[in-house]
């Protein structure tokens, strides 16, 4: 496939624009994706679909999940190494796997994985099999009861498993230490007996049962820090240790993006869509997220930045019909990685996309962005 090369306004010209006369509401309109991207290329190109890139500590190496084993027709965990250009299969080969993260000040990688389930291999079969007759169906992300979370060692390939309760849990992410693991679960829906709405709720979506757990890095010391009805999931800590994560609403439309203290305290609503927002990670310099979200439309999910307190209007950054999300910037701030299926054809699953990141021009647009006017909860 041909990159597209898309070149980045200068941070003076943006600090003109933002600077003029003209009201905010001109000078945001004036924005575009090259305010902020440049050097825009496709990073991923094997296999049907790929996304979740994160990075190394470092910034040398960036672990991603994919689709693209012919025997397996479901995510398994990757790590790329740039200076290589070498990608190496780190999961078991077998089942399903999610959410990969590197552990700081280790050489431990954190992913969720189905692969001890005994049914596994019949489930890659089953969709192989679908697959090969020809017939399609919407995509859409699986609740595997059995997926559990592991920490896989780079130098010896040994693989522990950090949780065992049945029901889902994944979406996990290290603190800056490396001491500890915020993640989401949905246990909730297997350890007790539910009343007869909420098995029908289970039935209809079991993600509606997901809450935000933190553990140590190990295993140990699981627990719950939310307790309200709706998904919450996609978590990820803060430099200064707060943890980031994004909520549903009951009925699964609805998400926004949310902050609180690793012990479930300081709960604090940073975005207000009115739509589906959610995949936030927090840039390096501490001054703001990135995130996904359809405000513009049902199927169509642009990247966008809220200051760190929400208390700015969101700045769009993406402009590609279909998805854009999973943003997430490099440890030195610089770059991008996001997944997006604007290459179309068969790229239009999503693949890994690499960007320049302007944070001078970021920062000026945040600045003269409008207050925000929606209600919160």
């Amino acid at each position: 496939m041909k990159n597209a090369l898309i070149s980045a306004l200068s941070v003076s010209s943006v600090a003109l624009l933002l600077m003029s006369a003209a009201p905010v509401a001109d000078a945001q309109s004036a924005l575009s994706e090259r305010s902020f991207l440049s050097r825009v290329r496709r990073l991923t190109v094997e296999g049907k679909r790929a996304g979740e890139g994160y990075w190394s500590p470092d910034g040398k190496k960036l672990v991603f999940q994919s689709e693209r084993d012919p025997a397996n027709p479901f995510y398994q965990i990757y790590v790329l190494d740039f200076a290589t250009g070498a990608t190496k299969r780190i999961s078991p080969g077998m089942g399903k796997t999610t959410c990969a993260f590197f552990r700081p000040g280790s050489d431990e990688i954190m992913f969720a994985s189905t692969h001890l389930d005994p049914k596994s291999l019949q489930y890659q079969k089953d969709e192989l099999d679908f697959r090969a007759s020809g017939k399609e169906r919407r995509y859409a992300w699986d609740y595997d009861p059995e997926m559990d979370i592991f920490a896989y060692s780079e130098k010896t390939g040994a693989m522990t498993r950090l949780t065992t309760a049945k029901g889902y849990d994944a979406e996990g992410g290290y603190s800056p230490d490396g001491q500890w693991i915020v993640f989401s679960s949905m246990r909730d829906a297997y350890n007790r007996t539910l009343t007869e709405v909420e098995q029908k709720q289970l039935a209809l979506d079991a993600s509606y049962f997901a809450e935000v757990y933190i553990m140590k890095a190990d295993g140990s010391g699981q627990q719950r820090l939310t307790d309200w009805p709706g998904y919450d999931g996609g978590t990820f800590f803060t430099r200064d240790g707060r943890i980031v994560w994004r909520h549903f609403d009951e009925n699964g439309l609805i998400a926004n993006v949310w902050t609180m203290k690793a012990d479930g305290t300081d709960k604090k609503q940073i975005t207000d869509f009115g739509a589906m927002s959610w995949a936030p990670y927090e840039h390096p310099s501490g001054e703001y997220f990135v995130f996904a979200s359809n405000k513009l439309g049902f199927e169509n999910f642009e990247v966008f930045m809220v200051d760190k307190d929400g208390v700015k209007e969101p700045v769009r950054i993406t402009y590609s019909d279909g998805f854009d999300g999973l943003p997430v910037p490099s440890p030195d701030g610089t770059q991008m990685a996001f997944t997006s299926s604007r290459a179309g054809g068969t790229g239009a699953a999503g693949q890994i996309y690499l960007a320049q990141w302007n944070h001078e021009a970021a920062m000026a647009a945040l600045k003269a962005a409008p207050p925000r006017t929606a209600s919160r909860k």
